[in-house]
């Protein structure tokens, strides 16, 4: 068996960079502290590399992949059985995910020595880098459910800071804040699930929890509140911590927001990583979904098919190129919900499961890349919106040629990576669920359309008036781009069911041209419409939008969802909720206690001369009141 003890230094050295450049960084020239982070995470970079070709290729067998927990150290202990570990646990998507996060951060790291240059706080940006690194990486690698809850606020205390990064920017402060927010009220369910189905089954961990066949869950089969089972709440509230952080409808509100924070920390954290957490915990908890709570399985792939439909089409509306990325984020986040909602379990009937992983490891590249070429545009633009940009494939060849590579990609072109994961979705939602199958297919229509009408705006149309003229990304963020890019490119040749299946063996896919040729033909459809109508400047767009009126203008304002939450929150909840409540705390409770008090200081003054240190005083009053007490008791004993 291969020592994979190693693989706790790829966690540990994104935590040691953080602690050095956060407490030390600002006693060097910033470029110190940009280069100990970028360092640090090609040595964990390197090290996940090292660790996926011993996985793959040194440690399978005949059976398959086995799950590895090299480091398991003892941290609480409840019972007997309930007990919290902190370690390292090595499966198929454990690995692959090493690998996802480990490269984005790293192209991440290099790519910021360019466009953070000469920011203030760039020492501190680096360090908040390396933290969010290390607490996904925690995600990541968590042996049980409870560290993985622990690593999953770690990763949203470092997004808030990242999101927020920018904090003289009130835009800035108010994007952070809201996806805190949001995602404290879904965690707060995921804490719930935690511990209805730790208490059930008496323990956290992932290795026994996920075990096909085991008796854990006959506690809790008999266990059900308002007609529904406990496991199916359990994993419901487990879920809804997901969708939080992956951005599920109606929780999506906060990433659109998100975008106001650097433009490496949208790549980082809102293309690749943070948001495919919530896919993560589905996957990684996937057999307790298939198996004891399947009706929320199919849930999952309704709000995935819903999500995804739903994003694709407000990204059609929107001029800033960073949010037209951040609903195509959703729209593919949904798809890899969609993908675990239909799969199965063993062989080909687990294709969506592997589809999944497989369309995560791809748009980690195409998506991470088309944030970054995002970055590099406004970098020398100086502008987020289309409307100040135009012909800059003569002025940024290297940015071109790459952003085409990622739109090509996500559009499902072959041969290009997002070609074969997202075909495998398509085919795996065709075997299952007929619907869910049509809403995808239209779905990657749009996408095409969408990302095109962006490339089109972007790179060819009419020349505005630019102040200076555009020029070519830096060496430190043209490398990224391309080394993303051959990803975008070649990542689709992979055969990933070889690789990660629910049950961890390989098994074979037929190609189904039945399904392949048309979507690879809608997808064309998609580009050919935006083509007509971006690809020189003309009026047709004005007048498409014109004609549809009122949907139109429903569309590009996300269809109010962020109006109906603000007059939830303020209209009923600050206003007819929170403020009544304030009132009486106000004028009943706090009005009580201060007339105590009060009261108490007006009875204190009057008899404060009561001890007045006056010796006299003291003798006159002892002796009247003996004077009074007798004449009491002479009155008591019949006296008169």
């Amino acid at each position: 068996m291969t020592d994979f003890s190693y693989t706790i230094s790829i966690l540990i050295i994104p935590l040691v960079v953080f602690l050095i450049t956060g407490l030390l960084g600002m006693k060097w020239k910033p470029l110190v502290s940009g280069v100990i982070g970028t360092v640090g995470l090609g040595i964990s970079f390197f090290l996940s590399l090292f660790a996926a070709y011993q996985y793959f290729f040194l440690n399978a067998s005949a059976s398959g992949y086995h799950t590895i927990i090299p480091v398991n150290m003892l941290w609480l202990s409840f019972t007997s059985t309930l007990q919290i570990h902190m370690g390292v646990l090595l499966d198929p998507i454990s690995v692959m995910m090493l690998v996802v996060v480990t490269t984005v951060s790293f192209m991440v790291h290099i790519y910021s020595l360019g466009y953070m240059k000469g920011e203030k706080g760039f020492q501190r940006f680096y360090a908040f880098l390396s933290l969010f690194t290390f607490a996904m990486l925690g995600v990541v690698l968590a042996t049980n459910i409870f560290q993985m809850y622990i690593f999953w606020e770690l990763v949203g205390v470092s997004s808030f800071l990242l999101i927020g990064f920018y904090y003289d920017k009130p835009s800035a402060v108010a994007a952070a804040k809201k996806a805190f927010i949001v995602t404290r009220f879904a965690d707060l369910g995921f804490l719930i699930g935690i511990l209805i189905l730790s208490y059930y089954t008496g323990t956290f961990d992932f290795d026994k929890l996920t075990q096909p066949g085991t008796g854990l869950f006959a506690g809790i089969a008999g266990v059900s509140f308002l007609g529904i089972s406990g496991i199916t709440w359990a994993m419901g509230l487990i879920f809804v911590g997901a969708a939080g952080k992956s951005a599920m409808f109606p929780l999506h509100i906060w990433l659109p927001d998100a975008m106001e924070g650097p433009t490496p920390v949208s790549a980082l954290i809102h293309a690749a990583t943070m948001v495919v957490a919530g896919v993560f915990l589905v996957a990684r908890l996937f057999p307790i979904y298939h198996f004891q709570a399947p009706d929320v399985l199919i849930f999952i792939g309704y709000v995935g098919g819903f999500t995804s439909f739903f994003a694709a089409i407000i990204a059609i509306t929107q001029n800033d190129i960073k949010r037209v990325l951040a609903y195509s984020t959703l729209s593919q986040i949904g798809y890899m919900m969609v993908a675990l909602g239909v799969s199965g379990w063993g062989g080909e009937a687990g294709l969506g499961f592997s589809a999944s992983m497989f369309h995560l490891f791809t748009h980690a590249m195409f998506k991470g890349l088309l944030f970054l070429g995002a970055g590099a545009i406004i970098h020398t633009v100086h502008s987020n919106f289309m409307k100040d940009m135009g012909g800059l494939r003569k002025y940024m060849p290297v940015t071109h040629f790459t952003f085409l590579a990622a739109c090509l990609a996500i559009s499902g072109m072959p041969p290009f990576a997002g070609f074969f994961s997202k075909d495998e979705i398509l085919e795996a939602a065709f075997n299952s669920n007929k619907l869910l199958f049509y809403v995808e297919y239209i779905t990657a229509g749009l996408t095409s359309f969408y990302i095109f009408r962006l490339y089109f705006n972007i790179f060819w149309g009419k020349d505005p008036e630019y102040k200076h003229k555009p020029h070519e990304a830096p060496w430190n963020m043209a490398i990224p781009l391309i080394v993303l890019a051959l990803g975008a490119t070649f990542g689709g040749f992979i055969p990933f069911h070889d690789f990660i299946s629910p049950d961890m063996k390989p098994f074979a896919v037929e190609p189904n041209l039945t399904i392949m040729l048309p979507s690879v033909a809608i997808g064309l459809l998609g580009i050919i419409i935006a083509w007509i109508l971006y690809k020189k400047e003309n009026e047709m767009p004005a007048l498409i939008a014109k004609r549809m009126g009122l949907l139109y203008t429903t569309t590009f304002n996300k269809f109010y969802i962020d109006e109906v939450y603000l007059f939830v929150t303020k209209k009923i909840i600050f206003n007819r909720i929170a403020r009544p409540i304030a009132w009486f705390d106000h004028n009943v409770v706090d009005a009580f206690m201060i007339g105590i008090g009060t009261v108490t200081m007006k009875i204190s003054y009057k008899i404060k001369r009561l001890q007045s240190g006056e010796l006299q005083q003291y003798a006159f009053v002892f002796v009247a009141g003996s004077v009074m007490l007798a004449l009491f008791l002479l009155y008591a004993l019949g006296y008169h």
